[in-house]
């Protein structure tokens, strides 16, 4: 029991203020990379100031675009290896990728941290994530939260969200609304499970299997369990401004995450279209193969709770393959199938149709 004679303090409440402070230290460099003259305002302020001068220039009629998401349960899997900065760069390329599937160039940035007890190092590392993944797509990291709540999140515990702001000008937007029978679905990698299908992976591997995180593992070409499964989601914003720049006549692209192909890209056709998709034009990594076996998954429950391999799919007119694998690099690339009015949803064929 406490002392009733000794006085109460944020601290002895489970809240460490100096450590909230230290965080904040940490990451001011990391994050002070990603700022260009358009960030008004640095880390401290009540509120983000940003300057939509330049990002709207030349533009008719400016459309703000706006997403937010998480990893899922991949946190577990980072605490579980002790490693936390690819996380960082998953929430970016999940959430800048859902706004520049649309056609938005992605402008600012903000997260939210939630944890059972802030360990600045930990904050840092996932910080370093998000500002590398920022950097590397030009977006400016412009604030967040970390939040220390132990009574909410248990020892080792914590959440990551992100939040992206983009813009595009109306005339612009990619709505897959001119897509017509016979444009092709363009295939681009993905860099493995991205941040989708985690409950399952984790069941399988860790619950039921208790594979060690750290052993190497025939199955996987001798690589491990971290290695494997904390590989970032691949960062497709910057190919995606390329292959736009460039001209490349793009009517919709799918962000390939929860619900895999069979439920991402008829979010992008126009009523009365189809997909029909060829299996047989690319092979799923190893990982996907292992988990499969393991659960004995059906195919169709693979291809809705993973992306299989797929992380984007673009949908263009035949015979431009090769300037988008240009843009695309070095993510590779093909042709996936093509849009059909004589099917209903996605069709899954190997051997082509």
């Amino acid at each position: 029991m406490p002392d009733p004679q000794q006085p109460i303090d944020y601290k002895s409440a489970g809240v460490d203020i100096e450590a909230g402070n230290e965080a904040v230290r940490r990451m001011k460099a990391h994050v002070a990379r990603t700022h260009s003259p358009a960030v008004l305002t640095g880390l401290g302020s009540f509120g983000t100031l940003f300057s939509l001068t330049d990002a709207i220039r030349g533009m008719d009629d400016p459309v703000m675009v706006q997403s937010t998401d998480g990893v899922g349960t991949k946190t577990l899997v980072a605490v579980m290896a002790q490693r936390y900065e690819n996380l960082g760069r998953d929430l970016v390329a999940a959430v800048a990728g859902d706004i520049a599937v649309m056609g938005a160039r992605p402008l600012t940035f903000l997260d939210y941290l939630g944890l059972h007890k802030v360990e600045p190092a930990i904050v840092e590392e996932l910080v370093r994530g998000m500002s590398a993944a920022c950097e590397e797509s030009g977006i400016a990291l412009v604030g967040g939260e970390t939040a220390e709540m132990p009574s909410v999140y248990a020892p080792g515990d914590l959440d990551v969200v992100g939040f992206v702001t983009g813009v595009v000008d109306r005339a612009k937007l990619l709505t897959g609304a001119n897509i017509i029978a016979g444009d092709v679905l363009y295939g681009v990698s993905s860099s493995g499970l991205h941040t989708n299908g985690w409950s399952l992976a984790r069941k399988l591997l860790f619950e039921i299997n208790k594979f060690d995180i750290h052993k190497p593992q025939s199955e996987l070409n001798g690589a491990n369990l971290a290695d494997v499964l904390l590989e970032p989601h691949a960062n497709y914003v910057a190919p995606i401004r390329r292959a736009l720049d460039a001209g490349i006549p793009i009517k919709g692209m799918a962000h390939i995450t929860g619900g895999g192909l069979i439920e991402n890209v008829p979010r992008i056709l126009p009523e009365g279209l189809g997909a029909g998709i060829d299996r047989s034009t690319w092979m799923p990594q190893r990982i996907f193969q292992w988990l499969q076996q393991l659960g004995r998954i059906p195919d169709d429950e693979m291809h809705r709770v993973f992306n299989m391999g797929v992380g984007l799919v673009v949908i263009a007119p035949p015979g431009h393959q090769a300037p988008l694998s240009e843009a695309f690099a070095p993510f590779r690339l093909w042709e996936l199938g093509s849009v059909d009015s004589a099917i209903k949803g996605v069709f899954l064929e190997k051997g082509g149709r």
